[in-house]
């Protein structure tokens, strides 16, 4: 028996050997129209059962069904069309993925544990494809948003509030409480719109408003920060922030982050999906379901095919063939995409893109199965949070410098802390925690030791770190821990190459670093690009979906309007 997604759908037999169209056969391998190759003389027929190969059909094919695939196709496939998502691995979700990394019954975040950015996108601030109101997805909106505890003690705590924030904020200094307010201001007056549509790769228009907006993109987020903040706490926050998209913050072209990071986490706090980062890729799975699509796992795409002047389908890793009759949307890694191409060398864009790509910071993590909840320290007493911040500004540059020579810096570096249990009691037995340390690490170590022995003393060094400003974290409060080295991020999912989960970044011929590839259309026709690599990037924003799924409804011919809003 075919799956149901198969089932009552039109599929080709081809002459394996030219791979010729032989006959068309319904879903049971009924009502055979030819039984042998006319096309050419090959002299083969159905008797040769192993020269024969039965090949699926679709309007769209999509590789990878990470969460960027699976909201291309959930668009595709609102908007009327037939649509087939190959995924490589077992399950899906890509970086949007939760497991029981440590104990049963407890649920971690591999890769991503907040989904702030998307709370932006239309997708959900408009609840374009019913995702939240129809396929059972939940959000917790935290507050606090995140805490950072203090060397004294005392911990800055952000809030949902922006007086509350910039209250907090003047305990440290009151010039920088009203620059906090001035710049959020700024950004909610104008600038974020703007954001909005350079995320969704729309032109920005001439107006006061985008002028400032390239202004603020052209310089550093060190620099931004630096101009407007006195204080070294209130710097380390606000640039902490500006790191959570894993970029080195002194690099022009990070300018805006400080606004649109900091903007987003008194919006949506620590966006805690309920049950797990899989809850998104489980709801996206319900809507392409419920539009005919379908998504099939441990079919990893190996071939992309090219005939008749255009792109014609795809051939996974056993031989299977599948013909896309209108498009193919890859979310391959494009330094593989190149060698996927299939009786035509690749175009020379996308030449460029594989050969300027690079990883950019890698990332190390930590995963424990606790007792209970994190307890942070400050001046109130302790303070349960869903996420926190450590290291000063300074440690994070000192890190970031050691991270070029291969060296894994502990002395003060940048560690964002997840304690999800605080907010979303579904992913530990009662009463229990799970906790997580996300860091910056180099994938090759200088010192010629191999992650695999030198991963647990750093994972410990981690933890000691944040043990000495929360409790909850004593020897015997840690019932399981897992560290998982650059190495063990890049093994975890083809995507993650050199172990970056954030798509990495390109270098352009000018030597400026940008963290995507721009287009997600390619000069081979019904090849489109999307996930991490292509615009905006990496990190949990759904936009390079929607981006790909606007420039292939309209290449097709049809408004994206009917599924989507204009910006």
């Amino acid at each position: 028996m075919l799956p149901p997604g198969i089932r009552n759908r039109l599929r080709y037999s081809e002459c394996r050997r030219t791979q010729h169209v032989l006959s068309r056969v319904d879903a049971r391998g009924e009502a055979a129209i030819a039984n042998e190759c006319r096309c050419c003389h090959c002299g083969n027929t159905r008797a040769g059962r192993r020269e024969w190969v039965v090949v699926d059909s679709a309007d769209v094919v999509v590789i990878g069904a990470g969460h960027n695939g699976l909201v291309a196709a959930g668009y595709l496939a609102a908007a009327g069309l037939d649509v087939l998502v190959l995924e490589a691995g077992s399950s899906p979700g890509g970086n949007t993925i939760t497991e029981e990394l440590t104990l049963p019954g407890f649920a971690h975040d591999s890769c991503s544990s907040a989904h702030v950015l998307i709370q932006s996108n239309p997708l959900l601030k408009d609840d374009e494809l019913g995702l939240l109101s129809k396929y059972g997805l939940e959000y917790v909106l935290t507050d606090p948003a995140v805490a950072f505890p203090q060397p004294d003690g005392d911990a800055l705590v952000v809030h949902r509030d922006l007086d509350a924030t910039a209250d907090e904020i003047a305990r440290w200094s009151s010039h920088d409480a009203r620059e906090f307010k001035s710049m959020i201001k700024e950004w909610t007056a104008g600038l974020a719109a703007v954001h909005g549509r350079w995320g969704s790769g729309l032109d920005l228009g001439d107006g006061e408003a985008a002028q400032r907006y390239r202004a603020l993109r052209e310089k550093s987020a060190w620099n931004v920060v630096h101009e407007r903040f006195a204080d070294a706490t209130v710097r380390t926050f606000v640039l902490w922030l500006a790191m959570a998209t894993i970029q080195d913050p002194r690099r022009p072209g990070t300018g805006v982050l400080p606004s649109s990071l900091t903007s987003g986490r008194l919006s949506f706090g620590w966006a805690t999906p309920v049950g797990g980062s899989g809850a998104l890729p489980a709801a996206l799975i319900q809507q392409l379901q419920a539009n005919g699509a379908r998504v099939e796992c441990s079919s990893p795409v190996d071939r992309i095919e090219f005939g008749s002047g255009r792109v014609t389908g795809v051939r996974t890793a056993d031989g299977r063939r599948v013909h896309a009759r209108k498009a193919v949307v890859s979310s391959a890694h494009l330094t593989k995409l190149p060698g996927m191409l299939d009786g035509i060398t690749a175009p020379d864009g996308l030449i460029r893109a594989r050969d300027s790509w690079q990883a950019g910071l890698s990332v190390f993590a930590v995963h424990a199965a606790l007792r209970g909840n994190l307890e942070f320290r400050s001046r109130s007493g302790p303070l349960l949070s869903a996420a926190a911040g450590f290291g000063a500004a300074a440690g994070a540059l000192r890190q970031i410098d050691a991270f070029h020579r291969g060296e894994a810096d502990a002395t003060d570096p940048w560690l964002l802390v997840v304690n999800q249990t605080v907010v979303d009691k579904t992913r530990a037995p009662a009463g229990a925690g799970t906790f997580k340390i996300l860091t910056i690490a180099p994938y090759h170590r200088s010192d010629g030791r191999s992650w695999d022995n030198a991963k647990q003393v750093y994972a410990e060094k981690l933890v000691d770190l944040v043990r000495a400003r929360a409790s909850g974290l004593d020897p015997d409060d840690i019932l399981a821990l897992r560290a998982d080295s650059p190495v063990d991020v890049a093994g975890h999912n083809p995507h993650n190459v050199g172990g970056s989960c954030h798509g990495g970044e390109f270098v352009l011929p000018s030597g400026r670093v940008v963290p995507a590839w721009s287009s997600h259309r390619t000069s081979l026709p019904g090849l489109f690009l999307t996930g991490a690599t292509t615009h905006p990037g990496g990190s949990v924003s759904g936009r390079p979906g929607r981006n790909a799924a606007r420039t292939v409804l309209t290449d097709l011919g049809i408004d994206p309007g009917t599924v989507m809003g204009p910006t």
